[in-house]
């Protein structure tokens, strides 16, 4: 389907691909932040374990010093955007180490990061992909508009309002389902609340995410929000681990 592209008129969405385990990443110098990442998930055995989480490390491709101590006393998580869990369980240990790397984080509240976020990898990896075998994701921040919103920071790191999820069934007729969730939020709510449609990211984003499918495919893809087959209602309301 290829990679996500800047839309032409949006400089703030220029970035760089960033090649990991398992993982690529759009990574935006100007906001010293990913735009987007993408990674490909299978089915996992129940029960799966991974090894012990990581340090939080630098990574030297990016051009500003992002540090794990910047978000000391800043009141918000080091937030994960390919996920620990689901990248080791289809990965391994070199691709784990490489989601803790600062270039995959971003600033998250913690109700966000510890509960709803959470509680969305969650349904992905346990649920979705169980359900349809292969998926395709790409999630990442969304911005506030303008130029003045680069302002705020914790340390280089612009700090995003929202974030978002699109995961993909591929194939000659894709379906996806997209999630848009807000900073602020209890962590409790149900998940089919935050559904949008792939459209709406791309308006907030400047990211066009399909650029290789087909014109009509493509529109039917992202112009609505349809959650046939999926199944959502029984895990919309699922629990926090934390």
């Amino acid at each position: 389907m290829g990679l996500p592209e800047r839309q032409a008129t949006d400089w703030l969405a220029l970035h760089r691909v960033l090649r990991n385990q398992g993982v690529l990443l759009g990574w935006s110098d100007l906001r010293a932040s990913p735009l987007w990442v993408g990674y490909q998930l299978h089915p996992v055995a129940e029960g799966t374990h991974i090894a012990e989480r990581p340090d939080f490390q630098r990574d030297w491709r990016t051009l500003w010093p992002v540090s794990p101590d910047d978000y000391l006393r800043s009141g918000y998580d080091r937030g994960h955007l390919a996920p620990n869990y689901a990248i080791a369980a289809n990965y391994g240990r070199r691709a784990q180490r490489d989601t803790f790397l600062m270039s995959n984080i971003t600033p998250q509240r913690p109700n966000l990061n510890r509960r709803l976020w959470q509680r969305l990898e969650e349904v992905v990896i346990d649920d979705f992909a169980p359900r349809f075998g292969t998926l395709q994701v790409i999630t990442g921040p969304v911005f506030a508009p303008g130029w003045g919103a680069l302002l705020d920071r914790v340390g280089y790191v612009q700090v995003p309002t929202m974030f978002y999820k699109i995961i993909v069934v591929p194939g000659a007729q894709p379906r996806a389902l997209a999630f848009l969730m807000p900073q602020r939020v209890q962590g409790s709510e149900p998940l089919d609340r935050y559904l949008v449609t792939i459209d709406r990211i791309e308006a907030l984003t400047g990211l066009d995410f399909f650029p290789r499918l087909p014109g009509p495919v493509e529109h039917a893809l992202e112009s609505r929000v349809s959650t046939q087959g999926w199944a959502l209602e029984r895990v919309a309301d699922q629990p926090p681990r934390y």
